[in-house]
């Protein structure tokens, strides 16, 4: 990275884990261009940030927003990361699984990230080093009954980060993978959650504010391809130490129809 501002770009961005990214990614004197479906609430709170409106459902927008992007940072990328989700409305067995939910999970989970790298890879490259930050789940290593979709996009976007970090010396592009070690508390989540749901087991989406940091700070020197496991507090341990605990639980204790 050089002295000027950097620029990066966070995929899902309005709430949850890419808000707080976002937020700690303009503290930090990065500018932010931001990306989802609805505007952030916090966005007019902060400067250096832009919005790009776009869904993650029509391909030919995500380029086209990337795109935008691109042309307003004249062309400059230093950091992509990418929180984008969808969970499905609900959780239940493959076999229940509308199949149109299905094809929206590989759509935001998948196929939005990799279409996403190939816009974005060319610029990071240049960046000298350019960080990607991707935001996994436990189930990559765990599995995830009656999550099935969420599970197999997972999976298949964390060997996909992996596989793109073996494509380019970390001299060029950097990589890191982060996952929460429990659920974390999101307006998402809350959807499917009923009213009465006890949260106070879950994660704040500001834990991965201090990892952000240290991604940028040291220009993930010693993260790069590297997947880490962040806890409450915000410290993080490498996945590699110590099983990840799975986060599935009982259907009776979830709002699952």
């Amino acid at each position: 990275m050089s002295t000027r501002q950097p620029h990066s770009y966070v995929f899902g961005a309005s709430t949850g884990i890419g808000a707080a990214v976002a937020k700690e990614l303009v503290s930090n004197g990065f500018f932010v261009h931001g990306f989802s479906r609805s505007f952030p609430s916090w966005a007019n709170e902060i400067g250096e940030f832009r919005w790009h409106r776009l869904d993650f459902n029509d391909p030919k927008s995500v380029g086209q927003a990337i795109q935008t992007a691109l042309d307003a940072s004249d062309g400059e990328a230093e950091l992509m990361a990418y929180s984008a989700i969808y969970y499905g409305t609900a959780r239940s067995r493959l076999v229940d699984m509308p199949l149109d939910e299905w094809y929206r999970q590989f759509n935001v989970n998948l196929h939005g990230l990799a279409i996403a790298l190939r816009a974005l890879l060319p610029a990071l490259e240049k960046a000298n080093p350019g960080i990607i930050l991707n935001v996994s789940s436990e189930v990559v290593f765990n599995g995830g009954p009656s999550r099935a979709g969420y599970a197999a996009t997972k999976a298949a976007a964390a060997n996909l980060i992996s596989s793109v970090a073996q494509e380019y010396s970390s001299d060029l592009v950097r990589t890191v993978q982060v996952l929460p070690i429990a659920m974390v508390d999101t307006p998402g989540v809350r959807r499917r959650r009923r009213t009465d749901f006890d949260y106070s087991s879950y994660m704040q989406p500001d834990s991965f504010r201090p990892i952000t940091r240290e991604i940028v700070t040291t220009k993930a020197l010693y993260l790069a391809g590297r997947t880490l496991v962040v806890n409450h507090d915000g410290s993080w341990r490498d996945v590699a130490t110590q099983a990840v605990p799975s986060q599935s639980r009982a259907p009776e204790s979830l709002n699952v129809s």
